[in-house]
């Protein structure tokens, strides 16, 4: 039996997402029966291919001159019904003010560039991912956690998500970024705004939305004046005083890569985090393993990155024509990476939809792969490891109670909600 066109055409929305419950349903089914299966957009989009195996997801992510993350050929993402009017909202602002945001046209980040260009903006903050550059983050990472677990010393329950998940990432962001703790909050709430288009509880009316980004801007504006003056090691530092080609990256390309790192830099680790324990928490006899043996946290790190798939796709765009699967793809068309799917192959893990902490088998896509694979997933995991091994040490009786909220996108696997209790 095939995939419904119902089905096929709920992809598109974010509401689809709030239970993963249907979505999964869905891509088992078109692993099983048609592992590159075409899906309709209910906004009278042209329609895109849904990519649901592993080695599928692989190969395309391996091949940037067939397969285009470019901005300019529509970038990462699919538009939801949601978003479409979010942006409307953003369109019709911007045609009455049209100078507001000037700055931001034509921007692009590292993550909707293909090679060489992409492989040049990377390079400008490689240095503060390398392995002893992070491996020397662990101490204050630890010292981080330990702070924010004393907090919670003598409460009988918290909400996981604002008190430990959010906060650590966003911590570890105003660090790397060099800036006072006291901004992590505005940080924060640009993430949530930048990612959380689809979700009512976020997306702010236009005049709110425009007030936001200007800050966004003009924050961002300001420590690149503040990096050319008084250079240092940080992240900011790096895209302010590395050059491509001799010249500095523009405005609105820093703005751009200011705006990814403000996401990327805590969005898949506070959905890691958060997913991990809630996953936990549903697999009781999972979390006695590690408690029990607690040097197979590391293996659990990878399983909980798999389990939670913290981005659930990401959007190529065909540049040429390709065959896949015996299917001809066109140049122009768009390809959803289900990366959500792709982490659920039987074929590569018999038991796919069992959670299993002391798992042996390939890596996760959560990261990406091949071009774009994330640059800060390193930290994203050894945030979690820690977490992990201070966490059960301390509040080994851990558990999620109550209602779980999500954020409502199609596009990330975001946690804004759980309660827990911590004896």
């Amino acid at each position: 039996m095939s995939v419904s066109q119902d089905d096929r055409i709920s992809l598109s929305y974010a509401e689809t997402f709030q239970n993963h419950d249907k979505p999964h349903r869905i891509f088992s089914q078109f692993r099983a029966e048609e592992p590159v299966a075409w899906c309709p957009e209910p906004w009278g989009g042209p329609g895109y291919w849904s990519i649901t195996k592993y080695d599928d997801i692989q190969e395309i992510s391996k091949l940037p001159k067939v397969f285009s993350s470019d901005q300019l050929h529509g970038g990462i993402t699919l538009p939801s019904p949601e978003m479409i009017a979010h942006r409307q909202n953003i369109t019709t602002e911007q045609a009455e003010n049209p100078s507001e945001l000037s700055d931001f046209q034509g921007g692009r980040s590292m993550i909707t560039m293909d090679p060489p260009v992409h492989n040049e903006h990377r390079r400008m903050v490689a240095p503060g991912f390398t392995p002893n550059t992070l491996d020397s983050l662990i101490p204050n990472i630890r010292g981080r956690v330990e702070v924010l677990l004393e907090s919670l010393e003598g409460q009988s329950e918290c909400e996981f998500v604002s008190s430990v998940a959010a906060e650590l990432p966003i911590q570890m962001l105003a660090e790397l970024f060099a800036v006072p703790q006291e901004v992590r909050h505005k940080l924060f709430e640009w993430s949530n705004l930048i990612i959380g288009g689809d979700d009512p509880d976020i997306t702010l009316s236009r005049d709110e939305l425009m007030a936001a980004f200007m800050e966004l801007a003009g924050f961002a504006m300001q420590l690149y004046t503040e990096r050319q003056q008084n250079p240092g090691e940080d992240l900011i530092s790096m895209l302010v005083n590395t050059k491509v080609n001799g010249e500095p990256m523009n405005m609105a390309d820093y703005l751009s890569a200011f705006v990814l790192l403000v996401v990327a830099g805590n969005e898949t680790t506070r959905n890691s985090i958060s997913g991990g324990v809630l996953a936990l928490s549903q697999h009781p006899a999972e979390k006695q393993k590690l408690l029990d043996d607690p040097s197979l946290i590391p293996a659990a790190v990878d399983e909980i990155v798999r389990w939670v798939h913290p981005v659930i796709y990401m959007r190529r765009t065909a540049v040429e024509d390709y065959e896949l699967r015996g299917l001809k793809i066109k140049k122009g068309d768009k390809l959803a990476l289900w990366y959500m799917s792709g982490n659920r192959d039987e074929e590569k893990w018999p038991d796919s939809f069992t959670f299993n902490v002391s798992r042996d088998g390939p890596r996760h896509l959560s990261f990406g792969y091949g071009q774009h694979l994330c640059i800060g997933w390193r930290l994203a995991e050894m945030q979690l490891r820690v977490v992990l091994e201070e966490l059960l040490t301390r509040y080994p009786d851990i558990r999620a109670t109550g209602e779980v909220r999500r954020i409502k996108t199609n596009f990330l696997n975001s946690i804004k909600q759980m309660p827990v209790a911590l004896a």
